[in-house]
């Protein structure tokens, strides 16, 4: 029996680690199969999945000094303890997910001999609005680390391209497998939307606008924000819903209040995965407007739950929404055209409709844990046979 050690840098809630826990449910529930998954604490205000991993009978191993911030003390601590309990498991592929612990990871799997390693790129770790500095010195680590790597999976094909672009590896070393989520979930969101609604205090009928993402910085938050004087003039009783919790909160509640906003503004705050869709469901319109992200759960979450969607043209966001076919696409930071997509979809809610379950259609199939698991077999299987 193959048996699989993943290992990610905290079990925060995220579309990486809901996308990390659920490939490991997954597997739990096919036979010939044993996992583990090993993590660093689950610090910071975004909340945690250790509870449900531990409610689903995953087998879990906390690796307490694997932080997500640069420590070579801790960094070096957090090797050798992957490397040891490595070398206690002796898996047959060790899978790695985010930064920290893509790089410890295969690198501990490397020194212990484990026969195949694999690393999921959830979000490049590069990015165009670091220093210069930073950005070289991320792209050297990776390439190193690509290294160890039998396969680098991908959550959408533009991070491949953009990988093997900046040298990282062969672009034939690169898969994708999308996301999976729990599709069925999605698929009724609209059926508490009169409650959610009445528990937020959002009128019935006011237009809420909704964004679902970390307050955090480069999750886009500030243009959202400017973007509202301009939709609030076409409709006043419009409602913006901001789901989701973090350090940027009292610096985005002090913008809103400055351009006089603020009393238009919802912060529904930290929710549970399984809220997700009903908040979803009580939106007219989601806006993702971040400025980098790998391929974003919230865009298919929200087609799937028939939800129009407007979205920055970043990363994968391409791969979900097709312009004037499942939603809007626009350029990075831009401001007006926001402001302009949000008033064209809520004047015509007929083709806001329509453009939704055309995403729907498509996300129905391509974002199924099944999917998703069904490929990772797949490329473990084919691996494991090469070697």
């Amino acid at each position: 029996m193959p048996k699989v050690v993943h290992i990610i840098t905290r079990l925060i809630l995220g579309g990486a680690q809901e996308n990390t826990l659920y490939t490991v449910e997954g597997f739990n529930d096919r036979e010939g199969w044993e996992t583990l998954l090993v993590t660093g604490p689950a610090l910071g205000p975004e909340g945690e999945l250790l509870e449900r991993a531990a409610r689903n009978g995953v087998r879990l191993e906390i690796v307490e000094p694997m932080r997500r911030a640069i420590n070579p003390f801790r960094d070096v601590a957090a090797y050798i303890a992957l490397k040891k309990i490595l070398k206690r498991e002796r898996p047959d592929i060790v899978h790695t997910h985010s930064s920290k612990a893509g790089i410890l990871g295969r690198a501990a799997a490397r020194a212990a001999g484990v026969p195949v390693v694999v690393h999921t790129i959830h979000g490049l770790p590069f990015h165009p609005y670091q220093s210069r500095l930073a950005n070289r010195a991320y792209i050297l680590m990776e390439k190193r680390a690509a290294r160890w790597s039998d396969s680098i999976v991908t959550v959408c094909d533009a991070m491949a391209e953009k990988a093997a672009a900046a040298g990282v590896a062969r672009r034939e070393k690169f898969t994708t497998v999308y996301s999976g989520m729990e599709v069925e979930t999605f698929l009724d969101a609209k059926a508490t939307r009169a409650r959610v609604r009445e528990r937020l205090r959002v009128a019935p009928d006011a237009p809420v606008i909704g964004k679902v993402a970390r307050l955090f910085s480069l999750k886009g938050h500030k243009y959202f924000i400017e973007a509202m004087p301009a939709v609030l003039k076409e409709f006043p009783e419009a409602v913006f819903l901001f789901v989701g919790d973090g350090l940027l909160r009292e610096r985005l509640a002090a913008q809103a209040r400055e351009i006089g906003v603020l009393d238009r503004m919802v912060f529904a705050g930290l929710v549970e995965p399984a809220e997700v869709p009903a908040m979803i469901g009580a939106m007219d319109v989601l806006v993702h407007c971040s400025l980098r992200e790998g391929l974003a759960r919230v865009l298919p979450q929200a087609l799937l739950a028939g939800v129009p969607v407007i979205s920055y043209d970043i990363d994968g966001a391409g791969e979900e929404v097709v312009p004037g076919q499942t939603g809007w696409l626009l350029r990075p930071k831009e401001v007006e055209g926001l402001s302009s997509a949000i008033v064209e979809a809520l004047r015509d809610p007929e083709k806001s409709r329509r453009m939704a379950e055309r995403g729907r259609v498509i996300c129905r199939e391509r974002f199924t844990v099944q999917a998703m698991v069904d490929a990772l077999e797949a490329l473990y299987n084919r691996l494991l046979s090469d070697r």
